[in-house]
């Protein structure tokens, strides 16, 4: 079984060294890594070569220079570069275990009949901050074949290059291309396979600011392409919500006002429960703890509404330019 590993990157020149070396440590070596290079503006690509040379790894190796390419097109890039018939994929800035590739495989090796398999992945959180952002909104884990994990994602997948062809590649977006693929792929019916000890280490921003210019893209984007149902409108309804009891609190009694404070305490502390892993009731009432994932959590709404907004603007702005992200996925499903 061939396997090539695809990585998109992007200015990642303080990271990228990190990576390869770890693919070159992995148990179950890959049989070739292609390097699709969308565009960046630092050293990343002449680090990953001068790295190889250094190595005599030319052949294992590749590099794919696009002028610009958002994460769904550098993945197509990459798939329709690789030479094997099964494309891993991970991310730049992830840390991969010694073991990740060597498991995805065996789920793979196991069943013949598996097209897809995914693995796991973990929040880095060596931080206050950290943990409290992994509460805020890393997805809980689920039993997959017996075991807890969190997936799918595809920074830790395997996948027959022929599932990736049938279902059109990703699309050329720069958020939510991997949940519209993995969504395509499963309304194929292709058979998925799991890997619960194939993980990923997955760094998040660190810092508030960081937290809501990342949230703040990530809603631009997704609205632009039509998919506010994500999470954008529960959201939205709890807000009227609350300025409804708002302004009943203002004409009728002012003990409403503390439904809305009831009712963020009970999604905080919702949050902080469903992924407390087996730790304490003492544990899940730190006051602090609480306290910061409150903050995170209104941080990500108003970065949420932030980026709304400014995809409404744009739309309104230049509506019918190539910046209409449901057009651009229109005409991506068209080519």
């Amino acid at each position: 079984m061939k396997v090539s590993l695809v990585v998109p990157v992007k200015n990642e020149a303080n990271s990228i060294e990190h990576l390869i070396s770890s693919a070159a440590a992995q148990t179950r070596r890959p049989d070739e890594i292609v390097i699709v290079d969308g565009g960046s503006n630092d050293d990343t690509a002449a680090i990953v070569e001068k790295w190889t040379r250094r190595h005599a790894l030319d052949d294992w190796i590749r590099v794919v220079r696009a002028t610009e390419a958002t994460p769904g097109k550098g993945r197509n890039l990459g798939a329709a570069a690789a030479r094997y018939e099964w494309v891993a994929f991970t991310d730049a800035g992830v840390r991969v275990e010694p073991m990740w590739l060597e498991r995805l495989v065996e789920v793979a090796e196991g069943d013949d009949q598996v097209d897809v398999v995914y693995g796991n992945y973990e929040p880095v959180t060596n931080t206050f901050f950290e943990r409290c952002a992994a509460l805020a909104y890393v997805a809980p884990k689920r039993m997959k074949v017996g075991q807890l994990m969190r997936g799918p994602v595809i920074p830790s997948s395997l996948f027959r290059r022929e599932v990736w062809e049938a279902v059109g590649g990703f699309p050329d977006l720069r958020a939510a291309e991997d949940l519209i693929f993995m969504e395509n792929v499963r309304r194929r019916g292709y058979n998925i396979g799991w890997a619960p000890r194939a993980t990923i280490w997955w760094r998040m921003q660190p810092t508030f600011a960081g937290t809501f210019r990342r949230f703040a893209l990530y809603s631009r984007h997704n609205v632009r392409i039509g998919r506010q149902y994500d999470w954008h409108y529960g959201i939205a309804r709890q807000y009227v919500a609350w300025i409804a009891c708002a302004i009943l609190a203002l004409v009728w009694s002012r003990w409403l006002w503390l439904l809305p404070l009831i009712g963020y305490g009970v999604r905080v502390g919702k949050s902080i429960w469903v992924k407390r892993e087996g730790r304490g009731l003492l544990w899940v009432m730190n006051p602090a703890q609480f306290m910061v994932v409150a903050a995170i959590l209104l941080t990500i709404d108003a970065a949420t509404f932030v980026g709304w907004w400014n995809a409404i603007r744009e739309r309104w702005g230049k509506r019918g330019s190539h910046l209409d992200g449901r057009e651009d996925l229109v005409h991506y499903r068209e080519r």
